[in-house]
């Protein structure tokens, strides 16, 4: 299943440890950029496995994926220099230990399947930022889940990632959008998101105007990461139990410096000159979507002279094609900030 959205990681530990309630291997991973798959992959898949191995039923099947781990790791280690795991066990000839992602993926994954099974249990990998995992390291993932759906081996993946995770997967491997579901994280509904703010204040007894209500959901588009900030700064500005407009518009001044300084800023001082300009035309159009033309008019440049830029925003996580020809903010208000934090039209030179 692929996630996707503002939220997805709360929802992503939410759901792991619902998970783990019933008593499922749940490996939690998050998959930073410039790190292979296999490193990510093969410290937690030891520690599931050395805990598998201690249920009397699945020793010897875990065991035996242990020593497929380890070929895993021996064959692929100069391939991909960044992995590095300890193995207490010496590899089993001929299981997951011919140097190729693909098929050595797929042979592990079977026997970890098959000490899952034999614990009356099932392994989930819940992987945040999926986006981040390289395209040819993606799809021996999808190839490898597909070989244990289709010999109904008790393991499965549940990812997280941004906007582009869908298309990236498919691109990978045609059938993935046949093989998980995708569901989309995106902004509450207002009835939705008032009643996020509703419940928690009526549980303590306090009470919010109407008007207050709407000015928040204005201000957070019903975004669940906004609605909390909103909400955090409106209950420490507010001295009784009562929120008006006026705290609303007291707590927002605080709400857009954090978010300004924390959520938004990390992300901003990742980018290049250009990329910083190429973030600020967009926001020059407003929300978006937008057409690459477009973006390319207001910053006086051809199309063609801006694609490796916009490819490298893809790649850093910041914007993201809808539908083609179209540009999109990966994250939501990102317009405004960018306004904030370059305003005026000093940008353009």
């Amino acid at each position: 299943m692929g996630l996707r959205g503002v939220g997805k990681t709360v929802l992503l530990d939410r759901l792991r440890l619902d998970a783990q309630k019933s008593n499922l291997r749940c490996l939690r991973i998050e998959a930073p950029e410039g790190r292979s798959l296999p490193a990510i992959l093969a410290p937690q898949l030891r520690l599931v496995l050395h805990d598998l191995s201690r249920e009397p039923k699945a020793t010897e099947l875990a065991r035996r994926a242990l020593r497929g781990l380890a070929g895993f790791v021996k064959a692929l280690k100069v391939k991909y220099g960044d992995l590095e795991v300890g193995l207490d066990l010496d590899p089993e000839p001929g299981l997951a230990d011919k140097g190729d992602l693909e098929h050595d993926l797929q042979a592990l994954l079977q026997v970890i399947g098959m000490a899952a099974k034999s614990a009356e249990t099932a392994v989930s990998l819940f992987i945040d930022e999926l986006q981040s995992v390289p395209e040819q390291d993606l799809a021996a993932l999808i190839t490898a889940l597909h070989g244990v759906a289709q010999t109904q081996l008790p393991v499965c993946l549940v990812g997280a990632g941004l906007p582009q995770l869908p298309g990236k997967m498919g691109r990978a491997k045609s059938y993935a959008e046949r093989l998980f579901d995708f569901t989309e994280i995106g902004a509450l509904s207002p009835d939705a998101a008032k009643q996020a703010l509703l419940k928690p204040l009526e549980e303590q007894s306090v009470t919010i105007t109407d008007e207050a209500l709407e000015l928040i959901y204005q201000h957070t588009q019903g975004y669940p990461d906004f609605l909390q900030e909103w909400g955090k700064q409106v209950w420490d500005v507010a001295v009784s139990p009562h929120i008006d407009r006026e705290v609303v518009v007291a707590a927002n001044r605080l709400a857009i410096a954090t978010l300004d300084e924390s959520f938004f800023r990390v992300r901003f001082d990742r980018l290049t000159p250009l990329e910083k300009r190429y973030l600020r035309a967009m926001a020059e159009l407003g929300p978006g979507p937008h057409r690459s033309g477009d973006i390319a008019a207001v910053m006086n440049r051809k199309v063609n002279s801006l694609a490796p830029t916009r490819n490298q925003l893809v790649a850093k996580g910041m914007i993201y094609s809808p539908i083609h020809g179209d540009t999109a903010f990966t994250v939501p208000l990102f317009d405004t900030f960018m306004r904030r934090i370059l305003p005026g039209d000093e940008w353009r030179s």
